[in-house]
């Protein structure tokens, strides 16, 4: 009965140790006070940083927009311009006919 009793203690005391020994290594594996500090540091850094590029993107995108708008603009100046000169060329066409025929 005694040689029962001992060995019931003798597993106590590994499964004891054992769970100490997960105890450390888990404990070693937390993060302290000091790293979750270091963490929030960076999160607002990143935060910062986020609305910097946040507002250099809408900037950016104006610019491309107003270049965009410009260009269309040009565009149909350019073929308005097309238009009346294709206009001229028909009517000289049709003039150049007529001086031919009556020739």
């Amino acid at each position: 009965m005694e040689e029962k009793v001992l060995n019931l203690l003798e597993k106590m005391y590994v499964e004891m140790h054992e769970m100490k020994v997960e105890m450390h290594e888990m404990k070693a594996n937390m993060a302290t006070k000091q790293d979750l500090s270091k963490v929030e540091q960076r999160v607002g850094r990143l935060e910062q940083n986020l609305v910097v590029l946040e507002n250099k993107v809408d900037t950016n995108h104006k610019a491309l927009f107003d270049g965009y708008k410009q260009t269309y603009e040009k565009l149909n100046i350019l073929e308005e311009k097309i238009d009346r000169i294709d206009q001229k060329v028909e009517k000289h066409d049709v003039e150049i006919r007529v001086i031919k025929g009556a020739q």
